[in-house]
């Protein structure tokens, strides 16, 4: 039995169903037809006219870029007009719209097709043709429609367009292509009386203009009230009469706080259109408060601070729904932009989605938002009308800080006046790859031209992409050395990598395999899926906002690090310190705090741990930061333990026993304990090495790396229980010498002194073989887990770290990180193999580790290639560096060439040492 509601209650919720009824009516109604992104969509009709599964009718989901369906044809921006996919897509779709909406302003809006859209409302054209893919637009329907009941919508989407400019502007760009309706559709219903739009420029001093578009009667009125975070009301409404279409709206909240990358402070407008005390229509609109000013000869001035652009080119991309995106992925990208200590981002190179300016509002990101154009552009009435729909859509987001007309040469001047014109707030208006407007934003320079000569130009310097990240190139790799420059140097405002994520397509007509286009997608600093590559954490270091000087812990240490504050607005107090003392053997850890100390932007200081008085006997010291959103900045190791004292812990060279010699035509035949080993006694490498009946497959060794392989003059003698095999220091037959220890326990201890070939040298070390299929795993103590370049050495952390063997090609596998290349500051290394285990150990410091060799990419750019020593592996005094897809690595930079050993007068005391021990008991 139902109880009865009393009549208070029904008169409660009529008055409340009423209210919110109005509210509805008085605000903005959409109604989404399609879904509201990747993660979200919903099934319209769809024939395809060419390609994979052409020719008959089915349902395709919306929104999606119809290749990531199994339809059409996949195409790069750089395949030739010929080969390239110019299929048409047939859209069919039914819905309905609520009687209540007849008499109002029905739109129906389009945020992104690909890329011309004919559209039709019951067989009526909607209006004409829309030619350009990546900005919204709507088309006024309220004719067209059935109120009621139910109405036909049909879209007819050409990938390739009828206008050649636009083809020129969007489809032979280095970037993939594809068609469809990739973005979401709606329609949005306002009352017949409306605000149509409204633009805002909000200052950071508080200073407030808002210029209203209104379709009203004379004598109505509009009243604008400004709410913070809280929805508290700040400062008074505001109320102007309606006495033309365009209506000005200025105030000063003396207040506020200011929007900025690192504290992006958002409030709303709410802004009402009344006749009297009557609503009409109401509209919402967030906002930051935020200046931007452009400097001649001196910078580019975020509320009233000198800004050093730490960015990244950003493309709306995903393997399995390509250009269709979401709030979601919006999200994911600009925290992990934002966790690599970046402070800006740019649209690469067409308008992004409207909730990825959302995000980079409310997490805070410096934005440069591009109209599409590579080496070709739009004629001027097309872009006339793309410039329009681009700054209409984005142009009160707080997180724009420039607008960029076009790139690489896809500049049309004829539009530039447009771009003042359309802005309230007048933000700079950039030509990426050109000097323009006082501000040099040239593409991938070398150090010496495009940042050592800073102090011979007068322009403000800012590349928009610079060190080209290609595979492992780029991106960390340089970053230290042109960073340097960017900070110290005045006009410099920093800049942009390239880019975020690499582009790897599912196939569906590939089997679902990743396709990256070869070279051409595999550009990023993170993985299709964001798998994190070794540059993503050197980058995170060389921007880290709060800069640690480099020290060395010596026994004099006293727990004072030298800091300096590279933030723009944030005082160091603000932030958060940890830091801790390991042991690594037995993971013992002193963890402790330390207060911040108080820094202002720009200021250097110190930080003082308070340390305990056995801190001498821990191994290593992690010095943490966090900022004020309790962000990890990074986390700094300082090694406290040198590899000698590692080493002496570690082996076993004091045991009793005896080490037996014998000769055996060209080899000396050595045993101790249960190890057997086999030198020539002619070179003295390592021929052999047996643990009982195991064979371990590690020998010819140590060969020199860019050095004279001539030792000679071999001997063998004991001393004590130990045997030693050494050669001779002979100016005539051998600058380099080779010393072997065997003792009782088996240990093996080799120490080499050598001079390199050469003045400069790309790396210098000792190799021996190992066969690659036998390798499984190593667990080594130094700096990883991932490996490092001669210029790209920080991102890393001091440990112990356990790899797996695996073949992992950047850029083109993602397995990270990767097993094959170089390892800084190893202390000892365990190899594990398909047969036994072994372990070497050093004694020298800044020892690099160099595990096999990746395979050489069969590609058109070879600049980024990296050199390897011989062998298989090698414990090395000097490594290489890389290069990018458009620099060798010697112009990326001082760390970027090669090394440097003074070796003409090679006496022995200025010869190179290296010191290794083996341990071959499986242990």
């Amino acid at each position: 039995m139902m109880k009865r509601i009393p009549q208070k209650c029904l008169t409660a919720l009529l008055v409340l169903t009423t209210a919110i009824q109005i509210a509805v009516a008085q605000s903005t109604e959409i109604n989404y037809l399609s879904g509201t992104g990747s993660d979200h969509t919903v099934n319209w009709q769809f024939y395809c006219t060419a390609g994979s599964q052409s020719g008959k009718w089915t349902t395709i989901p919306v929104p999606s870029c119809w290749e990531l369906q199994g339809f059409g044809k996949y195409d790069y921006g750089f395949a030739k007009d010929s080969l390239r996919g110019k299929e048409s897509g047939f859209y069919k779709y039914t819905f309905q719209v609520p009687a209540s909406w007849k008499g109002k302003k029905v739109n129906i809006v389009f945020e992104g097709v690909m890329t011309d859209a004919t559209v039709k409302i019951n067989g009526r054209s909607a209006g004409p043709v829309h030619q350009g893919a990546f900005y919204a637009f709507k088309y006024d329907i309220s004719t067209l429609l059935k109120y009621g009941s139910r109405n036909l919508l049909e879209v007819t989407v050409d990938k390739h367009s009828a206008n050649p400019s636009v083809n020129e502007a969007e489809r032979k760009a280095d970037f993939w292509l594809f068609g469809g309706i990739f973005r979401p559709v709606f329609l949005e219903a306002l009352p017949a009386e409306h605000i149509t739009s409204v633009a805002i420029n909000a200052r950071a001093d508080g200073d407030f203009h808002a210029v209203l578009k209104v379709n009203a009667a004379q004598q109505r009125q509009v009243a604008l009230q400004l709410y913070d975070k809280d929805h508290q009301k700040v400062g008074p409404q505001i109320i102007r009469s309606v006495n033309a279409p365009e209506i000005h709206m200025d105030t000063l909240y003396p207040h506020i706080q200011p929007w900025s990358s690192e504290f992006p402070n958002l409030y709303q407008v709410e802004i009402s259109l009344r006749n009297n005390s009557q609503v009409l229509h109401t509209l919402r609109q967030r906002i930051g408060f935020r200046t931007v000013e452009v400097k001649q000869r001196d910078g580019i001035y975020v509320n009233g601070v000198k800004m050093k652009f730490k960015g990244v080119n950003r493309h709306s991309f995903r393997p399995e729904t390509g250009r269709t995106t979401s709030k979601a992925i919006s999200i994911e990208d600009v925290l992990l932009i934002k966790e690599m200590n970046m402070n800006a981002v740019r649209m690469s190179h067409y308008p992004p989605d409207g909730h990825f300016l959302d995000v980079c509002d409310s997490l805070g990101l410096y934005v440069m938002d591009e109209l599409a154009g590579w080496h070709g552009n739009y004629n001027t009435e097309t872009g006339t009308r793309l410039v329009k729909e681009m700054l209409e859509h984005d142009v009160n987001h707080p997180s724009i800080v420039f607008w960029a007309n076009g790139n690489e040469g896809g500049h049309n001047k004829e539009l530039d006046h447009l771009f003042p014109e359309l802005d309230l707030q007048q933000r700079p208006v950039l030509h990426p790859w050109q000097l323009f407007n006082g501000i040099e934003t040239q593409h991938y320079r070398e150090y010496n031209y495009g940042i050592g000569n800073y102090e011979n130009g007068r322009e403000i310097v800012m590349p928009t992409e610079f060190l080209h990240g290609q595979f492992d190139g780029g991106h960390g790799a340089g970053l230290e050395d042109y960073w340097d420059k960017m900070w110290h140097n005045p006009l410099s405002a920093g800049g942009f990598l390239w880019d975020f994520a690499d582009q790897g397509v599912v196939r569906k007509d590939l089997h679902d395999s990743l396709d990256t286009d070869h070279h051409r997608g595999a550009d990023g600093i993170v993985g299709p899926h964001h798998e994190k590559e070794g540059s993503f954490f050197t980058i995170k270091e060389v921007w880290s906002p709060i800069y640690v000087e480099r020290r060395e812990i010596t026994p004099a240490f006293d727990g004072t690090f030298n800091i300096e504050n590279r933030y723009a607005f944030t005082n160091i107090d603000q932030c958060h310190f940890t830091w801790q003392l390991k042991k690594q053997a037995t993971a013992t850890v002193y963890n402790d705090s330390i207060i911040a100390p108080h820094l202002k932007p720009f200021e250097k200081g110190t930080l003082k741990l308070k340390l305990p008085a056995n801190w001498q006997s821990y191994d290593v010291l992690y010095l943490s930061a966090k900022d004020p959103h309790d962000k990890e900045l990074f986390t700094w190791s300082f090694p406290i333990v040198r590899p000698a004292q590692v080493t002496a812990k570690m082996i076993d060279t004091a045991s009793t026993g005896k080490v037996t010699i014998r000769e055996q035509d060209s080899l000396w035949l050595v045993s101790a304990a249960d190890i057997h080993l086999a030198f020539n006694n002619r070179s003295g490498l390592l021929q052999a090495v047996k643990h009982g009946n195991t064979i371990i497959p590690f020998n010819n060794g140590p060969v020199l790396q860019e050095g004279d392989n001539n030792f000679a003059g071999f001997s063998y003698h004991e001393e004590g229980n130990k045997l030693i095999i050494t050669s001779t220091f002979d100016r005539k037959k051998s600058y380099n010498t080779l010393q072997w220890t065997i003792y009782p326990s088996g240990i093996v201890k080799m120490a080499v002194q050598y001079f390199p070939a050469a003045y400069f040298t790309s790396f210098v070390g000792v190799n021996f073989a190992f066969p690659e299929k036998e390798m499984q795993a190593v667990e080594y103590m130094g700096s990883g887990p991932y490996r490092v370049w001669k210029n790209r050495l920080k991102g890393t952390k001091f440990g112990i770290w356990h790899k797996a063997y695996n073949n992992t090609e950047t850029g083109e596998s993602w397995n990270y990180p990767e097993f094959k290349g170089y390892h800084a500051n190893m202390y000892w290394c365990k190899f594990i193999t398909a047969s036994q285990p072994f372990t070497v150990y050093t004694d020298n410091e800044s020892l690099f580790l160099r595990l096999f060799t990746p395979a050489w990419k069969t590609d058109q750019w070879h600049n980024y290639e990296p050199i390897f020593p011989s062998g298989d592996l090698s414990f090395m005094q000097g490594i290489s560096s890389i290069g990018t897809k458009t620099q060798r690595n010697e112009t990326t930079g001082p760390m970027g060439m090669k090394n440097i050993f003074y070796d003409y007068e090679k006496e022995p005391e200025r010869a190179l040492q290296i010191i290794l021990y083996f341990d071959f008991s499986g242990k």
